[in-house]
């Protein structure tokens, strides 16, 4: 294809900066091999302070019980159910771009499905941890499996949503960590070749499984990861469907409706890419990656924001005129407390960030703009998180006056909830030092031209 033909199409290269096969392989790996930067460091110490401090209380509350936290008998989950469906909406981006994008060939994924994965897996860990300590007894969480045990006629309740969590969320693990960890293959057999130390050799060598590169090796890689993408595929509408369940279920009013699977869905993605923006902006500038994580790449996942923005937008009409059109009075009721109650104040933060914010990115020169992109990707999650906060509180007025009552979030709650960034960015952080952040055996094959170095 012609140079104008392409420039007509606004076909623009993925892979920029004129790089060779080997320049792609050192710039890629330099962040694994050389030493951490003082920023790093800085920055994974502030982070693993707060991961210690949300350890110490979780271990606080574990001895003294979820009386010093908020809940009350109205809001019997209070920020941990919140926290559980925000981070894993969070991990939807990196399924669909590892999967879906996989399946449907498109190239662009290439430069950010690493990271994607990643930030996939470091979620779901941090749900999962809200899920356990949610139950008031985390040392049993493991009843909430069913084997067989000695505790006679006590077994799981398969009606409770609960435990659909427990299988959807196990299930979306195990799936995503064997998929991004198949991908990994190749490149920490590059990390092996070209370790000096013999512990960190026998260590990348040991995590290669014997990869040697040859092309029998290589078609069963890409069987590998066709299978493991089509089952992944499913789990995109599946696993937040399942979590979304966990409220549609239910005979309250504001929650028992239909259209929760969906608008679940289109939200996990929404804030899901939202969070793959603001990790690519960050890992671009800190790694010098411009010419790997390009304008490109960023432009198509705004887009996606952008769209998702819309489906979210159309969710929170279509659930006040639902309210409205059924004519039933609690209903009506519950959405008119939600929006001008006392939750209010949550409920307008809510719409402003996840409706009106993502419509910037209408403009091509803001869309493709990095200050204005990373800021619209953190205000979308402040406001994902606050649309899971206004769907658990405002639960607060049901059937029964008498059990009224309002959600006042006490300091460990707050704590708690910086902890789950502490825990995800401490995760995070340290992927980024022992694992190429980017898939260099992928990125090699969408290079403009491919001659120079070797592997």
């Amino acid at each position: 294809m012609s140079n104008a033909v392409k420039e007509a199409l606004d076909i623009q290269p993925l892979v920029t900066g004129g790089k060779s096969v080997r320049d792609v392989t050192e710039d890629i790996l330099r962040p694994v091999e050389a030493f951490p930067t003082s920023l790093w460091w800085k920055a994974f110490l502030l982070v693993l302070t707060i991961t210690v401090v949300d350890l110490g209380i979780i271990g606080y509350l574990t001895w003294e019980g979820l009386y010093i936290l908020g809940i009350n008998n109205p809001v019997a989950w209070g920020f941990f159910i919140v926290n559980f469906v925000f981070w894993i909406g969070i991990g939807h981006a990196g399924t669909l771009i590892s999967a879906v994008l996989y399946l449907f060939r498109q190239e662009w994924r290439t430069g950010i499905n690493r990271a994607a994965e990643a930030m996939t897996i470091f979620a779901v860990l941090t749900a999962a941890s809200n899920l356990i300590i949610h139950i008031g007894r985390p040392w049993v969480g493991y009843w909430l499996f069913p084997y067989p045990n000695e505790r006679g006629p006590l077994w799981v309740n398969f009606r409770s949503p609960l435990i659909w969590d427990t299988f959807a969320v196990s299930t979306y693990l195990t799936i995503s960590l064997v998929f991004w960890y198949i991908g990994l293959i190749p490149d920490i057999a590059a990390v092996r070749d070209r370790s000096k130390g013999e512990f960190k050799r026998k260590l990348y060598d040991i995590l290669a499984l014997g990869w040697v590169g040859s092309n029998k090796a290589w078609s069963h890689l890409e069987t590998v990861a066709m299978i493991l993408a089509a089952l992944s595929t499913p789990l995109v509408l599946s696993v937040h469907t399942i979590v979304s369940f966990d409220f549609a279920v239910s005979i309250l009013p504001g929650w028992h409706t239909t259209i929760f699977p969906p608008y679940f869905v289109a939200g996990a993605i929404f804030s899901g890419f939202a969070m793959v923006v603001t990790l690519m902006v960050i890992a671009r500038e800190v790694f010098n990656l411009k010419d790997y994580i390009t304008m490109k790449h960023l432009e198509n996942m705004n887009k996606v924001i952008m769209v998702t923005g819309l489906i979210v937008g159309l969710a929170y009409s279509t659930e006040f005129f639902m309210a409205w059109y059924s004519g039933n009075e609690y209903e009506g009721f519950t959405f008119v407390n939600r929006a001008f109650g006392p939750y209010g104040w949550a409920y307008f933060i809510m719409f402003s960030c996840n409706v009106f914010s993502p419509q910037v990115f209408w403009w091509k020169k803001l869309r493709t703009n990095i200050p204005v992109m990373f800021i619209i990707s953190i205000i979308v999650n402040i406001g994902m998180w606050f649309e899971r906060y206004v769907i658990v509180m405002t639960t607060h007025a049901d059937f029964l006056p008498s059990s009224w009552d309002m959600y006042i979030p006490t300091v460990y709650d707050f704590m708690m909830l910086i902890g789950t960034f502490g825990i995800f960015f401490t995760l995070f952080l340290l992927f980024c030092r022992i694992m190429p952040v980017i898939a260099v055996a992928e990125i090699k094959t969408v290079m403009p031209h491919k001659d120079g170095g070797h592997h």
